[in-house]
């Protein structure tokens, strides 16, 4: 039986509330920056919204795509584009057999906008006016076939979609796709663009989102005593995974390997945690084996951590949990305190996040922490970016959804 084979990250992208490119939104959460905003609309008026601000994306499509792209793309799917040209290009355009490329990108939520934009038009004008590309735009996979067209991926494209995990998991199937040998390289990620007045008010009718109108930047704060919500973010993250192999035959630069996957579910309760967090402990745990690291190789993770009550004190009491005594040498970083929750799109942003701390050696800040939980049981690093060890390190990113979903990668330097 042939060993499963090593996976690196070659090429990364990104278009997020930071900025417009990976770059720019890597420089930004290192300085600090929030993404959030107050709406440049009429909802709140208009639609009586309990909130009135989101992370909505720094750069608008239209600046970037043609027309006719525009015309024929869910945003959230414009978003996935934009993401894997920047990954692509990256990675230096790699030259590789179509039949040994893989693409798989998700999104919790898929194209709503398309979705309701479509029942406007039949409800108002009637189905003589109805797009006839309205069900490849709203359908969930219609990133991942786009990215799959874009690429001339021939191995497979997948969108897998478990909540705010899916582009978390995205990403572990893109190494799985590898590790078992069907692909050689993969283009994986996660995408959302749910800034649209239906879901704000059913995520605020949920009691899930942040209500600091009168403070957006300040308004995701986790592990914050005065934390009351996740704000809603939109944006999309995507890497080029390559075997080990491929990418030195090819002289390919490599920012890190992507060394663990970790999955599980908690068969709980529909949106809280299992408030134990075997789930969660049961993904690090099995994304660390499988990478062959130890509680004490640990030195970062990039939480979940979406700034509400009960679900960023799980997630560090299962960290706690899980690595005893060695947790009090790890950085913990809560990155959506910058970037919101990005929801399908989140898992991938932080796997980013995650890649870029480890090759630079820099984790990145939590922000807006003015008093920190005193149940918080992990350290945590506030305001200003931390060194990260030299030699050999392993980096965790966490990604949890709603359902249930548990997913960990391992990421470490190549």
């Amino acid at each position: 039986m042939t060993a499963p084979r090593d996976v690196v990250v070659t090429g990364i992208g990104a278009t997020t509330p930071l900025g417009g490119d990976a770059p720019s939104t890597w420089t930004a959460a290192l300085a600090g920056e929030s993404g959030a905003r107050p709406f440049e609309n009429d909802w709140a008026e208009k639609y009586e919204l309990p909130v009135t601000f989101g992370a909505t994306i720094k750069v608008k499509p239209e600046e970037v795509l043609a027309r006719p792209e525009l015309k024929r793309m869910d945003p959230s799917t414009q978003y996935a584009i934009i993401a894997t040209r920047e990954a692509w290009a990256d990675a230096g355009s790699p030259e590789v057999d179509g039949e040994r490329l893989g693409a798989v990108v998700s999104s919790g939520i898929g194209g709503i906008w398309t979705t309701l934009d479509g029942w406007d038009t039949l409800r108002e004008r009637g189905a003589r006016r109805m797009l006839p590309m309205t069900v490849p735009m709203l359908m969930p996979n219609s990133p991942a076939a786009y990215v799959e067209l874009e690429i001339g991926a021939q191995a497979g494209a997948h969108a897998l979609v478990s909540a705010c995990a899916s582009g978390a998991e995205a990403i572990g199937y893109g190494i799985e796709m590898i590790r078992s040998g069907r692909a050689d390289v993969v283009v994986a990620g996660g995408t959302e663009a749910t800034m649209h007045p239906m879901p704000i008010a059913a995520f605020a009718a949920s009691r899930t989102l942040s209500l600091r109108n009168d403070d957006p930047q300040g308004a995701s704060r986790p592990y914050d005593v005065d934390r009351d919500g996740f704000v809603i973010g939109e944006g999309a993250a995507i890497v080029v995974l390559e075997s080990a192999e491929h990418a030195a035959a090819r002289g390919a630069r490599v920012y890190a390997k992507l060394a663990g996957v970790g999955l599980s579910s908690d068969a709980y309760h529909i949106t809280s945690p299992d408030p134990e967090g075997k789930g969660q402990r049961a993904a690090m745990r099995r994304a660390l084996e499988m990478a062959g690291a130890a509680p004490s190789d640990v030195v970062h993770i990039n939480a979940h951590a979406t700034s509400t009550k009960v679900g960023d004190l799980t997630e560090t009491n299962s960290i706690r949990t899980l690595l005893g005594g060695e947790t009090d040498h790890v950085l913990l970083s809560a990155t959506k305190s910058m970037t919101g929750h990005l929801l399908g799109g989140a898992g991938a942003l932080e796997t980013v996040f995650t890649v870029k701390a480890v090759h630079e050696r820099l984790a990145p800040p939590t922000i807006n922490v003015a008093t920190p939980d005193p149940e918080l049981k992990v350290p945590l690093v506030r305001d200003v970016p931390a060194a990260l060890p030299a030699g050999d390190v392993v980096a965790i990113n966490n990604s949890f959804g709603f359902g249930g979903h548990n997913v960990a990668l391992v990421v470490t330097n190549a």
